[in-house]
C-alpha cells in the first residue's frame, strides 16, 4: 500500500512540476496561462498528448520537439523529476493528511517562485504572498501548542526582518525584497529547522557565490545579479526534511 501511494505522490509531483514550469513561463506575460495549450517555442506547434506526459515524453522524444526535431531544454524533465522527489518525501515525513496538502501546494509556489526569480530575478508579490498564506495555515495546523506556534512565528519574523534589513542597508545590492517574505514563509514550513534552512542558505548561496567570482574572467569587475529564491528554497527544504535544529529549542 505504501509503495502505491508513493508512486501516485510521484506521479502528481511530475504532474505539477509539468504545470508549474509552464506557469513559470507564462505569468506577467499578459497570456492565458492556464487556458492557453502548450507549444513549441521553435515551430509554434500545438503539444498533443503524447508530448505532455511528464517525464516519459522527455525521454521517449530523447529531449527533441518531436516535428522541427529542436532540442527541448532539459530543466523541463529536472523540474518533474524534482517536484515528483520531493511530493515523495512530503508524504513519507508527513503521511497523508490536510497538511500534507498544504505542504505540497506550498512546493508547487515555491517551484514557481523559484523557476521566475531564476529567470527575471524577480520576486512576484502575489506568488509570495500565497506562499505565506500556505505556509502559516501550514505551521498552524501542524505545530503541536501555541508556545511551539509562537516560537516559529517570532522566529520566521526575525529571519524575515534580517533579510528585509539587508535589502535595505544595502540599497538592494546584497539581498531583493521579495526575499524577505519568501524567507518568512519558508520558515513557518521549516518550523523547528527554520534557523538551519536559515545556515544552510547562505552556506549554498555562498558556495555559488565564491563559484562565481573564481569563474569569471580576469579583470571583469561588473556586479552580477543572483537571484536567492533557489538557494531559500533548496536550504529550506533540506532542513526540513533532515530536522536538524542547532538551536537548543
Amino acid at each position: 500500500m505504501v509503495i502505491l501511494e508513493l508512486i501516485f505522490f510521484g506521479v502528481l509531483g511530475a504532474l505539477f512540476g509539468s504545470f508549474s514550469g509552464a506557469l513559470a513561463e507564462r505569468l506577467n506575460t499578459g497570456g492565458k496561462f492556464l487556458s492557453a495549450r502548450s507549444k513549441c517555442n521553435s515551430c509554434g506547434r500545438t503539444l498533443g498528448v503524447p508530448d505532455l506526459v511528464p517525464v516519459l515524453s522527455w525521454i521517449a522524444s530523447l529531449g527533441r520537439c518531436r516535428s522541427c526535431k529542436v532540442k527541448v531544454p532539459v530543466r523541463y524533465l529536472l523540474i518533474e523529476l524534482a517536484l515528483a522527489i520531493l511530493f515523495m518525501h512530503a508524504y513519507l515525513a508527513i503521511g497523508i493528511s490536510f497538511e500534507l496538502g498544504l505542504f505540497c501546494a506550498a512546493l508547487v509556489v515555491l517551484t514557481v517562485l523559484t523557476l521566475y526569480d531564476l529567470a527575471h530575478t524577480i520576486v512576484p508579490e502575489s506568488l509570495a504572498a500565497a506562499l505565506f498564506v500556505l505556509s502559516f495555515l501550514f505551521a498552524l495546523v501542524r505545530t503541536p501548542s501555541m508556545h511551539a506556534l509562537s516560537v516559529t512565528v517570532i522566529t520566521a519574523g526575525c529571519i524575515g526582518l534580517f533579510f528585509f534589513l539587508m535589502h535595505v542597508l544595502s540599497r538592494g545590492r546584497a539581498m531583493g525584497l521579495g526575499d524577505a517574505p519568501v524567507a518568512a514563509s519558508l520558515s513557518l514550513l521549516a518550523g523547528s529547522s527554520a534557523f538551519a534552512g536559515f545556515l544552510f542558505s547562505f552556506w549554498i548561496g555562498g558556495l555559488v557565490g565564491i563559484g562565481i567570482l573564481v569563474g569569471r574572467r580576469k579583470g571583469h569587475r561588473m556586479g552580477i545579479e543572483v537571484p536567492f529564491v533557489p538557494f531559500l528554497a533548496v536550504g529550506f527544504l533540506l532542513a526540513f526534511f533532515s530536522g536538524w535544529n542547532p538551536l537548543p529549542w
